[in-house]
């Protein structure tokens, strides 16, 4: 009886031992192909960290003279596009195709774009603006329908501070479609003021008033000012006075010699005998 249960049990254990040892040398064929595969891949992974900090650290020396705000935004795409690169090396080495990842992802990046694609011109005009330096911060402007000192550059937008001390965030793509009239930029102001002076003695009004801008302390000595007709009517003339001022003090010297002006002409009296 013993005899025929060892008998019947050995085929048995032997199909069992069999297809173990046949499952067991598929799991190690598996492991001999693919082990190799994944190890490659920790190794592009690694490799692209190394590369990575290499382009970050090579951007950073290049861009040194680049603004900050461009200069982080740079570093930081290129070390996307590097870990980019390197994730998809990894994935091919891993035997995945990623002709398809990257065509959804491309298919993606346009599905954005599209949507975002005003955002994406505010970011276009924010990096020209950053490259072309038009103004700087502290500069006063005048662009895109509003106008203030510039408080700060941005990738995307602008702030500037108003005379009336708010601050105002302008799309860059506002700023760059336009025209830009930047008044700080030359740190000198020519003040056009048209005088009516009646029908006051010209020349001997001319000399006052010059006289009186020239010992204006906001008033620059170079270039000196000027005073110059504009028209002549039979009651009346007018006189272009035109003193120069530092960019900051525009508004101040403004405000001042018109009315060092007004106190001026009050000693000059109107003649009697109106021009012919």
């Amino acid at each position: 009886m013993t005899i025929f249960t060892v008998e019947l049990v050995s085929p048995l254990w032997q199909n069992s031992l069999d297809m173990a040892l046949e499952v067991w040398k598929k799991w190690l064929d598996l492991g001999f192909a693919v082990v190799p595969k994944i190890i490659w891949a920790i190794g592009i992974l690694f490799l692209t960290r190394l590369a990575m900090n290499f382009v970050g650290r090579f951007l950073r020396k290049a861009l040194t003279r680049t603004e900050s705000t461009l200069r982080h935004f740079i570093i930081q795409a290129a070390e996307i596009l590097t870990l980019l690169s390197g994730a998809v090396a990894a994935l091919n080495q891993l035997g995945i195709q990623t002709t398809s990842i990257v065509a959804v992802l491309a298919a993606a990046g346009l599905a954005v774009g599209l949507a975002l694609q005003n955002t994406l011109s505010h970011f276009a005009a924010g990096v020209i603006i950053i490259s072309m330096r038009p103004f700087e911060v502290g500069d006063y402007i005048e662009g895109g329908g509003v106008a203030g000192v510039v408080d700060g550059v941005g990738i995307f937008s602008t702030t500037l501070i108003t005379r009336d001390n708010v601050q105002i965030t302008v799309p860059n793509g506002l700023l760059f479609s336009g025209t830009l009239k930047n008044t700080s930029a030359l740190g000198t102001r020519r003040v056009d003021l048209e005088i009516d002076i009646g029908d006051r003695p010209v020349e001997i009004t001319i000399t006052r008033l010059l006289t009186l801008v020239q010992a204006h302390p906001l008033v620059l000595d170079r270039p000196p000012p000027s005073c110059d007709v504009a028209s002549i009517s039979p009651t009346t003339t007018v006189l272009y006075l035109r003193p120069w001022c530092t960019a900051g003090n525009y508004d101040r010297t403004r405000s001042q010699v018109l009315q060092l002006v007004k106190e001026g002409l009050r000693e000059i009296p109107n003649t009697d005998n109106p021009v012919e």
